[in-house]
């Protein structure tokens, strides 16, 4: 296990050690793969799960806190970069200067929403939120057009809420945590200098407020229904819906005046808030934006705010025991913040040339199977097949990290300013997100940093994206074995790519546009096929009592059994253009260790409050269903292990899934 305090010296590779050969792969293939790891391998106190994906992550933030060790003194020499990046760190690991300033770097901000008087000084508030990436009644955004990808929208999206997703507020599963919220409320405004009978009458108050919006909110199933999320409107329209709300004064705050359409996700969630605003008194409201106000900046302040958010949060929602290390909590708020700046040096430091070059060659390999498989799909029109083949062409890949690195010469940053760093970079890309409604959409532009342990497809942009972070071993060794590489890394590449035709990416088109361009009958084949995924992944039991929730989960499990497929079919072909079979490793055939690879990569331990929580919010399942449930419906994993009727882990042939 690696410790809470430990600095890892090597990546979390891929380990027959990992392995239990005691259980036979055609009794359990997740312990045959990963049992050994998990036996040895309990979350750390400070993690609320632990996985391939954590490891990697602690990883690559210990060789991240190297270079802020480099860059952090105030020497002369250091380049705007490392300055930008440093001076952040700096001011995050300042813990002196916090405690002795306790709550008073809110003092602008709450007499800013203590002021407010009227409808629009309260639109107006609200809109400074926004641009500081506070929740405040309704989540914006600025995304590309779903139904014109060459241009950004501004979108209007359900939120506002301080639990994790409707279901706290509304479910009898968390009765425990909805007692506990207004205690932590309580909590959290006395020590911003709000206690006794105010602070229980704010938290009374924005129970009932939050609990509204709640009721309002679709389910996460709901909101996988991508055109039901889609209504175009003008501004007029959109004052109709909330005509409680001054929107004008909104987008005057936030430097928006001249939009004149957006894209409300969901309607009835905005008139429900704009009933809401008609309800409540204008001290109520205050009280709620007070509340948000203070909340979010819990962990930029002084220690006792910083545990009580941690206290609740992560503690009591998700089962973490300790906090991580100031050092990695301040490197993860330099990657959230001021990323691009952080990647430069990381990218520098850590992934070569030559990584990336290998990693197009397994993008390559594995696209080249998707492309066959969709000219001969028995299932699919001919129709169809020609705009998912068109479609296909359009792919973007991104590798590492972007082309061109964003300028943030702009921005702001103090050693002694810790909190106010934060504003100011949330302030700076709000503002340049906000620029760009209605212009025409960056293609250089990238989702996530360069550090991160993830990947992504892009249904608006029509691109798959491999951050550098994910680019480390075990899910990509450029030591290591093609079987292996193709089971970690590969995989990612074919899952990424059947996003793009899973049950949400299917609904865009060539052009990344939300457009129905299937024959009713190719529509039909397709969700009957869905639909047995999302029955089968409905029975897997995360606790007693909790299952996978197929529907909310089906678009990444779609992508899974995509993406095994694929991307064993790219090692195949590998194999045999070698012309040269591959000798046995640690006594498994190639086909058997690229399945041992897909299982290890999703190793993994999780506390049963995460467990718990995930089960509601997370679209993915959880890692041990996502092995079983693949390899369950893979002809090739029959075959490598040689699993016949009868077994454990045996589905028949014509219970077995396939879409693409």
């Amino acid at each position: 296990m690696t410790s809470a305090n430990a600095r890892p010296l090597a990546p979390p590779r891929f380990s027959p050690a990992h392995m239990d050969r005691s259980v036979l792969p055609s009794d359990d293939f997740y312990r045959y793969a990963t049992g050994t790891w998990v036996d040895r391998n309990p979350v750390p106190a400070d993690k609320s799960r632990w996985s391939a994906f954590d490891a990697l992550t602690d990883y690559n933030y210990e060789r991240i806190r190297r270079l802020l060790d480099r860059v952090t003194p105030a020497r002369r020499g250091r380049s705007a970069v490392e300055r930008e990046v440093g001076d952040y760190y700096a001011s995050a690991m300042d813990q002196q200067t916090r405690n002795r300033l306790r709550a008073r770097p809110l003092a602008e901000e709450l007499a800013r929403v203590d002021a407010i008087h009227d409808p629009d000084s309260l639109a107006a508030a609200v809109g400074v939120l926004h641009d500081r990436d506070i929740a405040a009644f309704f989540e914006p955004r600025v995304d590309p057009d779903r139904k014109d990808s060459r241009h950004y929208a501004f979108y209007v999206w359900q939120g506002g809420l301080s639990l994790p997703d409707r279901e706290y507020y509304l479910a009898p599963a968390f009765a425990r945590q909805r007692e506990e919220f207004p205690k932590h409320v309580v909590r959290l405004l006395g020590l911003a200098g709000q206690s006794g009978a105010p602070a229980r009458r704010t938290a009374q108050g924005l129970v009932k407020l939050e609990t509204e919006l709640a009721r309002a909110s679709r389910t996460r199933t709901e909101l996988r229904d991508e055109p039901r999320n889609y209504h175009r409107m003008n501004r007029s329209e959109l004052r109709s819906l909330a005509p409680a709300f001054a929107w004008d004064a909104y987008f005057r705050a936030r430097r928006g005046s001249r939009i004149k359409r957006v894209i409300v996700g969901q309607p009835e969630f905005v008139r429900a808030f704009g009933r809401l605003l008609r309800r409540h008194s204008l001290d109520e409201l205050k009280a709620y934006l007070r509340w948000q106000l203070i909340r979010a900046s819990a962990p930029f302040l002084d220690e006792r705010m910083e545990e009580e958010h941690f206290r609740f949060y992560l503690k009591g929602l998700r089962g973490q025991q300790e906090q991580e290390p100031r050092w990695k909590r301040a490197a993860q708020s330099a990657d959230a913040c001021i990323g691009d700046a952080l990647g430069r040096l990381f990218v520098d430091a850590y992934f070569p040339e030559s990584s990336k070059i290998r990693m197009q060659r397994l993008v390559d390999d594995v696209r080249s199977v998707f492309r066959d498989r969709l000219r001969v799909l028995e299932w699919m029109t001919p129709a169809t097949r020609r705009e998912a083949q068109r479609k296909f062409q359009r792919f973007r890949v991104k590798i590492g990290y972007p082309r061109r690195f964003r300028d943030d010469s702009g921005l702001r940053i103090r050693r002694n300013d810790y909190l106010g760093n934060f504003r100011r970079a949330t302030e700076y890309e709000a503002r340049r997100q906000m620029a760009r409604v209605g212009h025409k959409v960056d293609t250089n532009d990238w989702l996530m940093t360069p550090p991160m342990v993830n990947a992504y497809f892009s249904p608006s942009r029509n691109e798959i994206v491999f951050p550098a972070g994910i680019l480390q071993p075990p899910f990509f060794d450029p030591d290591i074995d093609d079987a292996v590489n193709y089971g970690g890394i590969g995989l990612v590449i074919g899952h990424e790519i059947t996003h793009g035709y899973d049950d949400q990416g299917r609904q865009f088109d060539k052009n990344g546009n939300l457009r129905d361009w299937w024959t009713p009958r190719d529509a039909r084949e397709f969700k009957r096929r869905a639909q047995q995924v999302i029955a089968q992944y409905d029975q897997f039991e995360v606790l007693p009592g909790v299952h996978v929730n197929g529907a909310l989960t089906a678009g990444e499990n779609i992508a899974d059994l995509g993406g095994l497929r694929v991307a064993f079919d790219a090692l195949e072909r590998r194999i045999r253009r070698e012309k040269q079979r591959p000798p046995l490793i640690d006594g498994l055939t190639p086909e058997q260790r690229f399945f041992v690879s897909y299982g290890q990569i999703w190793r993994q331990n999780t506390r049963p409050a995460d467990a718990k929580l995930l089960a509601t919010v997370d679209p993915h399942s959880p890692a041990r269903f996502r092995v079983k449930g693949a390899v369950q419906n893979s002809d090739d994993f029959y075959a490598a292990f040689r699993i016949n009727a009868g077994s454990r882990m045996w589905r028949a042939p014509g219970a077995r899934v396939k879409i693409w």
